[in-house]
């Protein structure tokens, strides 16, 4: 049986780290938000679909850390209390082709980090969520580049 500590230890950079879904979670919200307001409906509309994707996975590994006996609080390293999650992991750029590029690269970095979490988790349910995610957010990026080659 593998070790629960090490799928914990896998799984929560994902959940609230810097780079986490709760991070992308929020940015795409942020962003969305701006763009509405400055009469970029369409492209809001789509951050937000993306944001709400994003929260979903959130929960999916928010699960999985309870199932391995962890409380999903909001920090680095559940179910530390410390580094407690802090809003200023989101990026405030405010130019769309800026946002665009900072959405390609945390893409990029989660893609990274559901690849890392995969090479060393072999619990096969997890091993299915991550997956399932890990194509969700290659679909992210995919989007967001099309997005970008439309400016």
């Amino acid at each position: 049986m593998e070790n629960h500590l090490q799928i914990i230890r896998a799984l929560s950079p994902a959940y609230a780290g810097r780079d986490g879904e709760l991070t992308a979670t929020l940015q795409y919200v942020y962003q969305s938000i701006l763009l509405d307001g400055c009469g970029k409906q369409e492209e809001a509309k789509k951050l937000l679909h993306i944001a709400v994707e994003e929260m979903r996975h959130l929960e999916e590994i928010g699960a999985l850390l309870v199932r391995f006996g962890v409380p999903p609080v909001y920090t680095a390293c559940p179910p530390y209390p410390v580094g407690y999650y802090s809003a200023s992991n989101v990026d405030y750029v405010k130019p769309y082709p800026q946002m665009l590029a900072a959405d390609v690269r945390a893409e990029q970095e989660a893609i990274a980090c559901y690849t890392r979490i995969l090479d060393c988790v072999r619990d096969e349910d997890v091993r299915t969520v991550i997956t399932k995610i890990r194509a969700d957010e290659e679909r992210h990026l995919c989007w967001l580049r099309e997005m970008q080659s439309a400016l």
